[in-house]
């Protein structure tokens, strides 16, 4: 069945576009007008009633009014930021189709019922441009963004999310209204494109990707590259914890206990070289400092899942289903008192030997390591309690749905 068809099926009301077309901008003089034209004309090829939104994100070249002048209906953003822009212009947008490009020209909007197709036919929730794959036009892209920071930004959430998306900054989109409301977005900045496809993936959204034509784009670019490219890397690591926290703790982990293991009974002879309290020390540290790591990554994806951001994964839902304040208040209070007794005992003894030389660092270190586990136990067993606490809106309230984090979450929008 034709595209046309299917929309003539669907038609809204006049006053009701079944499409909209959300196009930010700042300073876009170059080339706003065109972007307008192409996807009027996108929409005008297959019959679709469309509005086309531009969101001037503080432009100061006249861009508003010539985008205005052009037919769009222009919607004000002074929040500076890629992801501002386009939560405003989403906001606004009436249709139940949604479809999302750049105002410089360098994606072509009459490519828009390539990118609706898959999802009036109802087998896709999520499409995605993908210009490495289609036809990438002279000077579109700099070298160092088309065989580095591309491939390594996309690799590294193809590996850390285990999706298959192959150009993941790709800016222009399109999804159903219902998959906008799943993603429940809120990112700022660049990494608005990465939190799409992470919301997307955690909602278990069907996501397809097209081959598309690149253009070098008109007017001034506006991206920093280090900083753009951090904002994602930051904001992938932070919405996967297990890979920031959870394997660097495990290693250390396994490192630190078992050099202290080795060297607890006594100074070894390895490598030729004679190894005694330096090594120990380093291993308490280490053991330590991984535990901590491994609380981290409890406690991140604790929050993560209080705040609806994503789901228990396997190992967390084992814990979960051992886990209680009492019982983990118990494990860390016996871990005190073990390493206390220890302290306790080298005192006593230093006591007894009438104040002499003391010579008992290695009880020392395992004193203070479990004592300092325990501690962290303890305390960590509180916070995850007090995120685990099921919450519910006040009476009278206007609630929320099932699922969806509290809109007052501190720092959500501001990645």
């Amino acid at each position: 069945m034709a595209i046309d068809s299917v929309f003539s099926e669907n038609a809204s009301p006049l006053d009701t576009p079944l499409v909209s077309v959300v196009i930010p901008c700042l300073n876009e003089v170059a080339a706003i007008a065109q972007c307008i034209a192409k996807a009027r004309q996108g929409l005008a090829d297959q019959h679709v009633a469309g509005e086309i939104i531009v969101v001037d994100n503080g432009s100061s070249d006249g861009s508003a009014q010539v985008a205005a002048a052009a037919g769009a209906r222009v919607v004000s953003e002074p929040r500076r930021g890629y992801g501002s822009a386009y939560l405003a212009g989403f906001a606004a947008a009436r249709g139940s189709y949604l479809v999302m490009g750049d105002g410089d020209d360098t994606y072509d909007f009459l490519e828009i019922p390539r990118f609706l197709a898959p999802l009036v036919g109802g087998t896709i929730d999520l499409v995605i441009g993908d210009r490495l794959k289609g036809d990438m036009r002279t000077g579109a892209m700099s070298w160092s963004h088309r065989w580095i920071g591309n491939p390594i930004l996309s690799s590294m959430l193809r590996l850390l999310f285990r999706t298959r998306v192959s150009d993941a900054h790709c800016g222009m989109r399109a999804f159903t209204r219902e998959a906008w409301d799943q993603m429940r977005l809120g990112a700022i900045g660049m990494e608005f494109a990465s939190e799409m496809i992470v919301s997307a993936l955690r909602e278990r959204l069907r996501i397809a990707e097209i081959p598309i034509a690149y253009h070098p784009r008109l007017g001034e670019s506006k991206l920093n590259g280090f900083r753009d490219a951090w904002r994602h890397v930051r904001f992938m690591l932070l919405f996967s914890p297990s890979y920031l926290f959870l394997l660097p703790g495990l290693l250390l982990m396994i490192t630190g206990a078992a050099i202290s293991g080795a060297l607890l009974p006594g100074p070894r002879t390895m490598f030729g070289r004679t190894w005694d309290y330096h090594p120990l020390l380093f291993g308490a540290s280490a053991l330590i400092l991984g535990y901590n790591l491994v609380l981290f990554d409890v406690l991140a994806k604790s929050y993560s899942m209080a705040a609806g951001f994503a789901r228990a994964d396997r190992w967390l839902t084992g814990l979960r289903r051992w886990f209680s304040l009492e019982r983990g208040v118990v494990v860390g209070l016996l871990c005190l008192t073990v390493g206390a007794a220890i302290e306790a005992r080298i005192v006593v003894d230093w006591v007894r030997s009438g104040y002499g030389g003391l010579m008992a660092v290695r009880q020392v270190v395992v004193g203070m390591a479990l004592m300092v586990l325990g501690l962290q136990t303890i305390f960590a067993s509180f916070l995850v309690s007090l995120m685990q606490v099921e919450r519910r809106a006040p009476i009278g309230g206007s609630g929320s749905r099932p699922g969806a984090p509290p809109a007052d979450l501190p720092g959500r929008a501001q990645m």
